[in-house]
């Protein structure tokens, strides 16, 4: 059974990647996934410089989900690729870099300093973190600004781009429509859901941001009719994500649009979760005498069944 999977001129072993924010710079799962096997890593957001993020409390439960609220905390690009990049090639991980900005300059610049270094399959533009309160989200949330960071990003740089879009907006099959007009070579949705948590005792907000990103199986319906909605509107590969936890979750985006799905939130329930869903996408591909997972990415089947009534 082939589980191979394109994404723009990347080829990857299976369509599981590791979510951005959700498994670190990769590294840091080393010694329990052999990143080698996943489909690929994406690495916890960069800035150019160094960020602290916000202070605690910043993740909060809720049912079926996560709230978070960590504001991007991470080491800057030049700390990564001296501390993490060269780990990541020694593991033969299929890099994806997440990189975030304030400005559209920003952006470009990371994209000109990753593009020089070995070892960096794709660059994955975070346009869409919920809770910050610059940049990004500033433009996932506007058309004309998601066009231009990802046309900006595309004429420095000969790998794929790969913008990731907010569920935030009315509609996201337009935002997708825009990347691929700008020139990305995909697109990966959705992002959390901004969302709040309230201690009823105390009249607080959970989060000392008050707001967060929502993330985990609570909404995966939402974000698999958004795959859905982007596979309509678009011929770019799609990477959907949002509250993966089974090998029918990661069907379910597949059948709806995407070419890969990134899994997040599942692995700081189950960090051994990846051999599981291998396993149960060839359960599946077998019953149904599938030989190429591609096969089923946009299957869904929509027409109407006619229904056999049986007078008595």
């Amino acid at each position: 059974m082939d589980l191979t999977v394109s994404i723009g001129s990347l080829r990857l072993p299976n369509p599981l990647i590791a979510a951005s924010g959700c498994f670190g710079y990769g590294v840091e799962y080393s010694d329990v996934v052999d990143l080698s096997t996943l489909g690929g890593v994406a690495v916890k957001g960069l800035f150019l410089a160094e960020r602290e993020g916000h202070p605690p409390p910043r993740i909060v439960e809720t049912p079926s989900g996560m709230l978070n609220a960590i504001g991007l905390q991470g080491i800057g690009v030049h700390r990564f690729i001296r501390e993490k990049l060269p780990e990541l090639r020694d593991r033969r991980a299929i890099t994806f870099v997440n990189i975030c900005g304030t400005t559209i300059d920003e952006y470009v610049e990371l994209a000109r300093i990753l593009s020089d270094h070995e070892g960096v399959a794709a660059l994955e533009l975070n346009i869409s973190c919920p809770n910050i309160k610059e940049g990004g989200i500033t433009f996932g949330c506007s058309l004309t600004g998601t066009h231009a960071v990802v046309s900006a990003v595309r004429k420095v740089t000969t790998l794929p781009v790969i913008p990731k879009l907010t569920p935030n907006v009315t509609d996201v099959a337009s935002f997708a429509k825009a990347a691929e007009n700008a020139g990305a070579d995909a697109v990966s949705l959705v992002n959390t859901f901004l969302a709040m948590a309230i201690d009823v005792e105390t009249r607080r907000p959970r989060l000392s941001n008050i707001v967060g990103g929502l993330s985990g199986p609570a909404i995966r319906p939402i974000a698999v009719r958004m795959v859905y909605e982007c596979r309509q509107a678009v011929k770019l590969p799609i990477i959907g994500m949002g509250g993966i936890a089974s090998a029918a979750d990661v069907l379910e985006f597949l059948i709806a649009g995407a070419t890969a799905v990134q899994v997040g939130t599942a692995n700081f329930v189950e960090p051994f979760i990846w051999p599981k869903l291998i396993d149960g996408l060839r359960d599946y591909m077998k019953r149904h005498g599938i030989a190429r997972i591609s096969e089923l990415t946009g299957s869904l089947d929509t027409t109407k069944k006619e229904t056999a009534w049986i007078s008595s």
